[in-house]
């Protein structure tokens, strides 16, 4: 099928017409727009007293330029990945790419808390727009056998992008590249950002569901508000020690989804597009691997933020030598995502409740070591169990999306993709807000040393009951992968 033809719902061009080095690069033009957008995400962590310090940015504001990108990202996926679906997901991509670089410019002049506030707004709108059409070019740009390998490249990219984004905002900052502080965390996009428009122009394949009509607006407006409503209280409720309108807004959220969802099926039965094909969600493996993907995003919320407090808070380590931790993370993840693709193909949905089983176990004996060995920890012993974390971590995430998407037609490509995204972004914000609940009711802010390692000991058991969770909800995944 190529590019040109009118009588399909689906423009794209094959798999088997398009050849392996420009699948290659497409495959390396889309995983560098996730790998900024994962960094972009992470980022700001370490970089945010240096940033504070410069532009004399309050303690509220501090907070909004990591929360205006993750609350503008989380909204905006569900249309960004139907956006794809009907103008083209080439088209979008480099919309998305181009807009996203130029507000990286932007966060990397800004001279003042309110600008950079506003830039990274709509650096996160465009973000929204730019990554669901990542997995839907994948989905229909490469056929079953190549699939799982492409899937599981994302899931590292995705894994290793969050996990090394406080690293690189530690050492880029530290550096104090040319003078210019922490602003090279930003400016480090436009030449990256810019390679992926001029390749993507060039090598992208073009692909949209044809038959659909125009956009759903009113289903904009109700999933849009719904997930406001959910993400607003979550982002913003410690801030202001969780007063009762931040469990009220939640509530009235998921009743605005309610509507949202019984909208859709009536559009749907009155033969209009939906902004979310309803239908997907008949699928037991597409239900059950974004449950398990909101939950592998919950435990990371929690997990990593915590984490991070009690190697610098706890353990009274240097910033430079906790980023050693986050290293040997990557580097487990990159291990898991290099193993589950060998052994997806065999195992089926074994291989990524196996990572579950394992990370679990990991943190397991972490806490016993903490538990024996208090602020004593060694900096060998606060790292090396990292490495096994994160090979197990890096088996579930590169194994999650491939079964999640697979049995979805490449006509709803953008549509799944951005529910996808959507669950896991949601699963963030929560777990990052169940910090409050989890850690800091045990050690508040300003803690030190015994107080950290015992709250975080304590976080390290909810971690597990979520691996847990999400290996029983990965037993409705395929037995076995769709290219075995």
């Amino acid at each position: 099928m190529s590019a040109d033809t009118d009588h399909s719902p689906l423009l794209s061009a094959s798999p088997e017409s398009r050849t392996s080095r420009g699948r290659t690069i497409t495959l390396v033009v889309v995983l560098v727009a996730e790998l900024m957008n994962a960094l972009d995400g992470s980022v700001v962590y370490t970089a945010l007293p240096s940033i504070q310090g410069d532009t004399g940015a309050s303690a509220a504001a501090v907070q909004w330029i990591h929360a205006a990108y993750a609350l503008t990202f989380a909204l905006g996926l569900i249309t960004g990945g139907r956006l794809g679906d009907l103008y083209g997901r080439k088209r979008v991509f480099l919309l998305g790419t181009g807009v996203f670089t130029a507000a990286s410019l932007l966060c990397g002049l800004a001279g003042t808390p309110g600008l950079l506030i506003t830039a990274r707004v709509v650096q996160g709108g465009a973000a929204a727009v730019m990554i669901p059409q990542v997995l839907a070019t994948l989905h229909v740009t490469f056929d079953e056998g190549s699939r799982a390998k492409a899937f599981s490249l994302y899931g590292t990219i995705m894994s290793l992008g969050s996990v090394a984004g406080p690293v690189l905002g530690g050492v880029v900052t530290g550096a104090d590249l040319f003078g210019l502080g922490w602003r090279p965390i930003f400016l480090i996009n436009l030449p990256i950002g810019l390679a992926a428009v001029l390749l993507g122009l060039r090598h992208l394949p073009e692909s949209r569901d044809r038959d659909a009509p125009r956009l759903d607006v009113v289903g904009v407006a109700l999933s849009g508000l719904g997930l406001l409503l959910i993400a607003w209280p979550l982002t913003v409720g410690g801030e202001h020690h969780w007063p009762v309108w931040t469990l009220v807004m939640p509530a009235a959220g998921l009743g605005t989804l309610a509507v949202f969802v019984l909208q859709q099926r009536t559009r749907t039965v009155r033969g209009g597009a939906p902004l979310v094909v309803i239908a997907l969600f008949k699928d037991r493996a597409f239900s059950a691997g974004l449950a398990a993907q909101f939950v592998f995003g919950l435990l990371s919320g929690v997990f990593f933020l915590t984490w991070t407090l009690f190697m610098q808070d706890g353990l009274a380590l240097a910033p430079g030598q906790a980023a050693l931790g986050f290293v040997a993370a990557s580097l487990g993840e990159m291990g898991g995502a290099w193993l589950v693709m060998s052994l997806a193909a065999r195992l089926g949905r074994r291989a990524p409740q196996a990572g579950a089983l394992l990370a679990a176990a990991s943190l397991g004996g972490y806490a016993w070591i903490i538990a024996d060995q208090g602020t004593g920890l060694s900096l060998a012993l606060t790292v090396a169990p990292m490495l096994l974390v994160g090979l197990g971590l890096g088996m579930v995430g590169a194994a999650l999306a491939d079964m999640t998407l697979s049995r979805v037609v490449g006509d709803h490509a953008g549509s799944a993709s951005g529910v996808f995204n959507t669950s896991t972004q949601l699963g963030i914000a929560l777990g990052t807000a169940l910090t409050t609940v989890v850690f800091f009711a045990h050690s508040p802010a300003g803690s030190r040393g015994t107080a950290v390692t015992a709250a975080f000991t304590g976080t390290i058991w909810y971690v597990i009951g979520a691996l847990l969770a999400m290996w029983a909800l990965m037993l409705l995944l395929p037995k076995r992968c769709p290219a075995s």
